[in-house]
């Protein structure tokens, strides 16, 4: 196992010890979280370049569940997050939120991803939103997707993984 994926999985064994226990993180470190994404959103855009998804804008639904006439975001994405679905979109408030996504857009934007669907057609809206909303809404795990994004494309600069990884390892640290 490399040493990416040893960081991979301590990783994962700090977000399931910090699961509800945000109230343990240092007021310092979450006083600058959002400085941090911001940072590591800057770090990700030729990621996203290389690495991103068509995201989808809008779609109907066929007869046998299939989806036809797609229509893409013109910009590359990944996402970051998930969360349970706002009542409704800020676009228009007459449709309900199905599914909404944290994502990050190749011009190194934030957004929350808002679906809707109405039996018929799907259609979404992009809310943009800053690092502070991002993690106040999404939580710690859009740090972590990014970091993941980062080590998986960026291994030729070991140096920016290594210091990443610390601190991530930080954040995710429980106050002793």
């Amino acid at each position: 196992m490399d040493e990416i994926e040893a960081g991979f999985e301590k990783l994962i064994e700090k977000i399931e010890e910090s699961q509800g226990k945000s109230a343990d993180l240092s007021d310092k470190v979450k006083e600058n979280d959002a400085k941090l994404l911001a940072r590591m959103v800057k770090s990700a855009i030729p990621v996203i370049k290389k690495a991103g998804l068509d995201m989808l804008k809008m779609g109907k639904l066929g007869n046998k569940g299939d989806l036809y006439d797609p229509m893409y975001y013109p910009k590359k994405m990944i996402i970051l997050g998930k969360t349970e679905p706002a009542e409704f979109r800020p676009d228009a408030p007459q449709k309900q939120v199905t599914d909404q996504f944290c994502v990050l857009s190749e011009e190194g934007k934030l957004f929350e991803l808002m679906y809707s669907f109405d039996g018929f057609l799907t259609d979404s809206y992009l809310n943009p939103i800053d690092a502070k909303t991002a993690i106040d809404h999404y939580g710690y795990d859009v740090l972590f997707m990014l970091y993941r994004a980062l080590a998986d494309y960026l291994k030729g600069e070991e140096a920016l993984i290594e210091a990443l990884d610390k601190v991530i390892g930080y954040v995710f640290a429980r106050k002793v």
